[in-house]
C-alpha cells in the first residue's frame, strides 16, 4: 500500500481536507484558521479551497467558538473548532463541561453532539505564558467527553478522521512540539479503533506508557536502556479517555513493571488513574510499584526553564532504574 511521508501538522491538514471533501456538514472554526491558516499552519489552504462558509475565521472568543459549534451540531453539522493554544481553552471550559459533555445524557440519548475541539498542547517550543499547558486530565475527569492525543503523523491523520466521524464530542490534543516530526502515512489504510493503545516497541523488562509528545521520548529512553542490556516495552496509549486498560494490563503482566510518562503535572495527573487501575488489576503480577514521571506541581515556567520542568531522558531513566531495583 502506497504511503507518503509527511509531518504531523501536514497529516492533520490532509485529514481535515479529506473530511471537508467527504461531508458538506463538516465545518472548521477558530481564530485565524482561515486566511492565515492557523498559527502553526495546520489549516493552511483550506479556506481558499473550501470557502469562508466552511472554514470560518472567528472572533477572539473561545466561549463563543465552542458555543456556536454546539448550536451548529444541534442542527446537524459536524464542526471542528480550534483553540489556538492550550492555555486559551479555559474561557470555553464552561461550554465544554456543562453543555457539550452533558447534552447527550441530558436528552436521554436523543441529542448527539459531534464536535471536535482541537487543542495544540504541551511545551518544548519556547513559548510564552499560557502557551505550553497540558490540561488533558481536567477534561478526562468529565464524563461525556472523549480525549485523544496522537504521537505521530499516521495516527494524527486517522484519529482526526475518526474523531470527526464520532457522534460524541472529542477533545483532540495535538502535541505541538511534534508538529514537524515526519512519518509514513497510508491515507487508504484501514485504521484500528480510535481508543486502542498500541505497542510501538516490544520488551520484557518494564513497560513505558505514554501518549502524545512523550511517546517519542519513551522510545529514546528504551534505546538508551538497551545499551545497558535492558529490554523496555513502549506502549502508546493514544487515548486518555477512555484508556485502553486491557492493553496496559496485558503489557504489565508480561513485563511486571510500569512507568507512566506525561508532560502534565504528576499530581492528580492521568498517570495517577493509570497507576491505581493497574495496581488493582495487576497486583499479583507487579514486582515494583507503578511509577510516574511528569511535570512538577507548579505553574509552567518561562521558556528558558522549561527543560528543567519537562520530563527528559535522565528523569525517565531514573524512574526505570528505581523500578528495576525492586
Amino acid at each position: 500500500m502506497a504511503a507518503e511521508k509527511m509531518a504531523l501538522a501536514k497529516a492533520i491538514n490532509e485529514s481535515l481536507r479529506r473530511a471537508l471533501e467527504s461531508d458538506p456538514k463538516v465545518l472548521i472554526m477558530g481564530e485565524d484558521v482561515g486566511k492565515l491558516g492557523g498559527v502553526f499552519r495546520v489549516t493552511d489552504g483550506l479556506q481558499k479551497d473550501f470557502g469562508e462558509s466552511r472554514v470560518i475565521d472567528t472572533p477572539l472568543a473561545e466561549s463563543g467558538i465552542v458555543g456556536t459549534a454546539i448550536g451548529l451540531a444541534l442542527r446537524g453539522y459536524r464542526p471542528v473548532v480550534e483553540i489556538q493554544f492550550d492555555g486559551f481553552v479555559f474561557p470555553a471550559y464552561d461550554q465544554i463541561v456543562t453543555q457539550l459533555a452533558k447534552m447527550h445524557a441530558r436528552s436521554l440519548g436523543k441529542v448527539k453532539l459531534p464536535v471536535v475541539v482541537r487543542i495544540p498542547y504541551g511545551g518544548g517550543i519556547g513559548a510564552v505564558e499560557h502557551h505550553s499547558e497540558s490540561p488533558e486530565a481536567l477534561f478526562a475527569h468529565v464524563a461525556g467527553l472523549k480525549i485523544v492525543s496522537p504521537s505521530n503523523a499516521s495516527d494524527a491523520y486517522w484519529m482526526m478522521q475518526q474523531a470527526i466521524q464520532s457522534d460524541d464530542p472529542v477533545i483532540f490534543f495535538e502535541p505541538k512540539r511534534r508538529y514537524w516530526d515526519k512519518d509514513e502515512v497510508a491515507t487508504e489504510a484501514i485504521p484500528g479503533p480510535l481508543h486502542r493503545a498500541r505497542v510501538v516497541r516490544e520488551g520484557t523488562d518494564l513497560t513505558l506508557a505514554a501518549y502524545g509528545p512523550m511517546v517519542k521520548l519513551c522510545r529514546e529512553v528504551a534505546d538508551a536502556a538497551a545499551e545497558e542490556g535492558r529490554d523496555l516495552e513502549v506502549l502508546d496509549l493514544r487515548s486518555v479517555s477512555p484508556i485502553d486498560f486491557d492493553s496496559l494490563q496485558s503489557s504489565v503482566e508480561k513485563t511486571r513493571r510500569l512507568v507512566v510518562v506525561h508532560e502534565a503535572p504528576v499530581f492528580f495527573g492521568s498517570g495517577a488513574e493509570i497507576a491505581a487501575r493497574i495496581t488493582e488489576r495487576c497486583f499479583y503480577h507487579l514486582e515494583a510499584p507503578v511509577l510516574r514521571v511528569g511535570g512538577y506541581h507548579a505553574p509552567y515556567p518561562p521558556a528558558r526553564l522549561e527543560e528543567e520542568y519537562l520530563p527528559g531522558l535522565d528523569r525517565v531513566l531514573d524512574a526505570v532504574d528505581r523500578a528495576l531495583a525492586y
